[in-house]
């Protein structure tokens, strides 16, 4: 009797089809006057002879990335996206990650969708279309930052994130990227951090006349403590800077002004000693931070939260005074950046987690809007010094241009979708159990 394989078979479908169906809808989205959408599908590009740099996935596999050539007036500008993915922390963890396209390219698609900043359409995208822009993919566990290994005798872990940016900008160098114009390295969640982390290192790999700027999406991740009081996401960033290696690779003058070392892996801390441009684009809400940093699930125990985290009509009014803190922690966070002549920012409300990657936030009729003005804008208009942009939103629930048209027009937010899967994928569960059904 093999009831748990029929669950897990089950449950793997399920969750593959609300994956498939997630993706679908963000990418079905278009402007107005826009009738169909053509994905940019672009090839992986693999480093095989990275191996020999040590440059490789936390299960040895060879790092990659995926580029699209750019053409006219942007054929010597770059832009570099980080991809994100959250981290690892533990021996444990960071094997089973080895195991998924989160550890290693074995098990990455070969194409990649590129939309929202990626995009190549002008109307979608039209400060950055006609770039060059390339993708890094994510296979180390700690923001492209670690450099070490692990080994028992029985499998050896691969901490190599800093090689493997390292190896990636050398194999794109004589690529075009040595003679580049103008370059904007960005990322989101995880790659939102490296990008803190690494925008200063790329200047020192190109020449002095080229114009890093900088761009962090979803990458500021607060050093603040959780609804009881622990400092989960601070214990976490330490055990992830001493098992890979992180310390080394961070920066000198960030670690001489903090006792910690693990204190400069987070942004806050690390911002003020960065010297190129820099623009941060996040929510005061944002849905990775409060759903495990500020309220982790070990904060929460009894599910109190659960229903909030998935959507902030659902808050209590007492839900929502605290994550109004949550708000207040960053833009305190924030103040000497806002303060600064030259950085850009863009601080919204809406419920999200990576708005720059997907077109319906980016660049779109219905995106968000601070004053008016887009993402896509605001970040473009900070680029080429057009105005210099420093938006923050009123607090929630204030702003409308983050909410959606009902379900009955078609147009459903990505959360919406996903829970709508949780619901069936919780019920189906529960029909299998008590019907009692079996695999012989």
């Amino acid at each position: 009797m093999r009831k748990l394989r029929l669950l897990a078979i089950w449950t793997a479908i399920l969750v593959q089809q609300s994956v498939n169906w997630r993706i679908a809808e963000s990418l079905r989205r278009q402007p107005e006057g826009k009738k169909t959408e053509q994905r940019l599908l672009v090839n992986m590009t693999l480093l095989p002879r990275a191996s020999s740099m040590a440059a490789v996935c936390l299960d040895g596999s060879p790092p990659a990335y995926h580029l699209h050539r750019g053409h006219g007036t942007g054929v010597s500008n770059w832009l570099l996206q980080f991809e994100g993915g959250g981290w690892c922390n533990n021996v444990l963890s960071c094997l089973q990650r080895s195991r998924t396209r989160r550890g290693s390219t074995r098990y990455m698609n070969k194409l990649e969708v590129f939309s929202g900043i990626l995009s190549d359409d002008p109307i979608n995208n039209p400060d950055f279309y006609n770039w060059n822009r390339v993708k890094l993919r994510y296979c180390d566990g700690a923001s492209f930052a670690g450099d070490s290994n692990y080994s028992n005798g029985a499998f050896v872990l691969h901490f190599r994130g800093k090689r493997i940016w390292e190896a990636i900008i050398n194999d794109l160098l004589p690529k075009g990227l040595m003679n580049a114009r103008k370059v904007l390295l960005s990322g989101c969640s995880a790659g939102g951090l490296a990008t803190f982390l690494h925008c200063d290192s790329l200047s020192q790999m190109l020449p002095d006349s080229t114009i890093v700027k900088c761009m962090s999406d979803a990458g500021f991740f607060l050093d603040v403590n959780d609804i009881t009081g622990n400092d989960t996401i601070r214990t976490f960033f330490n055990s992830v800077v001493k098992l890979q290696g992180v310390e080394n690779n961070l920066s000198k003058a960030c670690l001489a002004s903090h006792y910690f070392p693990s204190q400069c892996f987070f942004p806050q801390y690390n911002l003020p000693f960065i010297r190129n441009p820099f623009f941060i684009l996040n929510s005061a809400y944002d849905t990775y931070q409060i759903g495990h940093i500020f309220v982790p699930p070990s904060a929460d125990p009894t599910g109190h939260w659960s229903r909030c985290k998935s959507d902030l009509a659902s808050c209590s009014p007492s839900q929502i005074s605290i994550l109004q803190g949550f708000r207040n922690e960053m833009l305190t966070a924030l103040t000497t950046f806002e303060n600064s002549r030259n950085e850009g920012m863009f601080i919204n409300s809406c419920f999200a987690h990576c708005q720059s990657e997907l077109q319906d936030s980016w660049y779109a009729e219905d995106s968000p809007r601070i004053h008016n003005k887009t993402i896509a804008g605001a970040v473009g208009d900070w680029y080429f010094g057009r105005e210099i942009t420093k938006e923050v939103d009123c607090p929630y629930p204030c702003d409308h241009s983050c909410e959606m048209p009902p379900i009955s027009s078609g147009k459903v937010r990505r959360s919406q979708l996903w829970m709508t899967m949780e619901v069936f994928i919780f019920w189906s569960f529960f029909f299998f159990n008590f019907c009692g059904i079996y695999i012989l």
